[in-house]
């Protein structure tokens, strides 16, 4: 596995570092947490707020953590995931940003080249049923941020975030996944090949703890894909909604990103819609409406 046997905790960020930890140890530990009565982000993030110095591994007894890091390990390696690295909080290259979140996670799950997600990135979100127009802005949007030297974050979900994705790479660009599933899982399905490619050549990123995804039915996991939007708003500088309804994910990341002091970026099109009325809402709280590009690095500024 791409992560090591052991790593070193920094005491508050500044002291020197003690106390050496396995990240097998914390892995499941992590997941253990999960297969607790009423786990969630929030209530999760909510005992760690407790105790700021905390390990997940603080929470847990080892042989409980054991037995669980032994069971995640067998059900990635059955999906076909035999090399993996993970991010902990307190430990390793674990990204300072995350803590922006509302309910920051503890731990992370990855494929790929760590060094993408410290690299300048913005998000590009959208419908899973979007026009023919969406998806052609979508790929516009991609190839120019590619140009500007931005690595383009996206869910890996149907519609605008497979055209985000596909743009980026063909334009010779970089491209981050933070997805809904836990790693080795797909969806949707016809991502399979490209969600692949992502993991070899650039980044997948979860945040979905695998014992209790694999134990739930389809329907209570679905509840993890609006928890991602918050962690890929908050790895990111800024997050661009192409095209969205009113019921839409990507609303769930735009409440986010104002949470978490980033950009908010629309396309001028969401405004010629009848049919919605969020676009107005988040003006009037600071994102910026784009009639061209330039309002883009404008606003970044």
């Amino acid at each position: 596995m791409t992560f090591a046997a052991t790593a070193l905790l920094s005491q508050g960020g500044n002291g020197p570092f003690i106390n050496p930890i396995s990240p097998r140890l914390e892995m499941g530990a992590y997941e253990a947490l999960w297969l607790e009565k009423g786990a969630t982000f929030k209530r999760i993030a909510e005992r760690f707020a407790v105790d700021p110095t905390a390990m997940p591994s603080d929470f847990v007894e080892i042989a409980q953590a054991n037995r669980c890091a032994e069971e995640v390990l067998s059900i990635l390696k059955k999906s076909g995931v035999h090399q993996f690295g993970i991010r902990i909080h307190h430990a390793g290259d674990y990204p300072k940003k995350l803590r922006d979140a509302r309910y920051p996670v503890e731990f992370l799950y990855y494929r790929g080249a760590w060094e993408l997600a410290e690299s300048p990135s913005i998000a590009v979100v959208g419908s899973r049923k979007p026009s023919d127009d969406g998806i052609a802005r979508t790929q516009r949007l991609a190839r120019t941020l590619v140009e500007k030297g931005f690595t383009v974050v996206s869910g890996l979900a149907s519609g605008i975030d497979t055209a985000a994705h596909k743009a980026a790479i063909e334009a010779g660009g970089r491209t981050i996944a933070v997805v809904g599933t836990p790693l080795g899982f797909i969806y949707p399905k016809e991502n399979a090949e490209l969600q692949e490619d992502i993991a070899n050549k650039y980044l997948l990123i979860s945040q979905v703890p695998v014992l209790r995804y694999s134990r739930q039915n389809p329907m209570q996991n679905r509840l993890f894909f609006p928890e991602r939007n918050a962690t890929m708003s908050a790895i990111t500088q800024a997050t661009i909604i192409v095209e969205a309804s009113d019921t839409s994910g990507s609303l769930i990341q735009a409440r986010a990103a104002f949470y978490q002091n980033r950009k908010l970026f629309i396309l001028n099109s969401c405004f010629e819609r009848g049919d919605i009325t969020w676009p107005a809402r988040f003006v009037e709280k600071g994102a910026v409406r784009v009639r061209k590009p330039e309002d883009i690095w404008n606003g970044l500024n």
